[in-house]
């Protein structure tokens, strides 16, 4: 197994540097596609003088850093989708990493729930460790150790990610039965035509009449789509690492982050497109 062979001989395993040009392209994309998305329902006017976020951001960073934070914002916004795009196309790949990373930082300074902009920055830190980003479209297929490290890297933050998020998940007794997903999805089909953003959701209407009620059944029927979560989160990385299982890995990964997505398409958009982009990864 090729994962183990680069352990092995400290990274000096020749791989394919074409698979982590490919989470190159599907990084600059996935960003590209988060950073227009943040310019629409109101974050183009995030730090509007009387805002609740100029409020916040002086609270939290004193009046004149705060002004420098809204006087950058804009900028900002424009700068690192731009970025983002030619990192996709591969134009100056590395320099457009850069600015993609310090504009994803910058979310760190006001959102609340910064998970999916640390797990943009790790797997972008890998690719900043690659010898060989590529240039424009073209995927590169020679044997070459440039890449061994960066691609190794991904492979254990992704191992990480699937196996921490099992482990959150079985020590919550909420999640574990089953009734938290029961008691999300009954509050969904009553609140959801009282939502600001109703895109923000994509709950299949057949969900909602038949597992939203928060009946004894629903809570069973949820708590069994939980426990099917929990295994596949533990039993993806290996397989996605075994030649023979990780076309089928591979079907089941994008099966379940596409459940997930359902839930919060904006919020999930980075996280899952990630992902499963690493998944090229794992196929070297």
């Amino acid at each position: 197994m090729w994962f183990f062979d680069a352990l092995a001989s400290g990274f000096q395993h020749p791989t394919d540097p074409g698979r982590l040009q490919l989470f190159r392209i599907v990084f600059g994309t996935v960003l590209a596609l988060r950073f227009a998305l943040s310019i629409g329902q109101g974050g183009w006017d995030r730090f509007a003088p009387g805002s609740l976020s100029s409020h916040l951001a002086e609270q939290r960073f004193g009046p004149t850093r705060a002004s420098l934070l809204a006087y950058a914002y804009r900028p900002v916004l424009i700068a690192r989708t731009a970025a983002a795009l030619t990192l996709a196309s591969g134009l100056a790949p590395r320099l457009s990493l850069l600015l993609v990373l310090a504009g994803a930082a910058m979310e760190l300074l006001y959102l609340k729930s910064p998970n999916a902009i640390r797990y943009t920055l790790l797997t972008g830190a890998s690719l900043l460790a690659a010898g060989d980003l590529g240039h424009g479209l073209s995927i590169e297929h020679g044997p070459s150790t440039a890449n061994t490290w960066a691609t190794s890297l991904l492979v254990l933050i992704t191992c990480d990610i699937y196996w921490n998020s099992a482990w959150q998940k079985l020590r919550s007794p909420q999640f574990r039965t089953g009734l938290y997903l029961a008691q999300w999805i009954h509050v969904y089909a009553q609140v959801k035509d009282q939502l600001p953003y109703r895109r923000q959701h994509a709950v299949p209407g057949f969900v909602r009449r038949y597992m939203g009620n928060l009946t004894d059944r629903d809570v069973r029927l949820w708590r069994l789509v939980a426990a099917t979560a929990i295994a596949i989160e533990i039993a993806l990385p290996p397989a996605l690492l075994i030649p023979q299982t990780m076309p089928y890995a591979v079907v089941v990964g994008i099966w379940m982050h596409t459940a997930f997505t359902c839930l919060k398409p904006r919020q999930l958009i980075t996280f899952s497109g990630l992902t499963v982009g690493t998944y090229f990864a794992f196929a070297t």
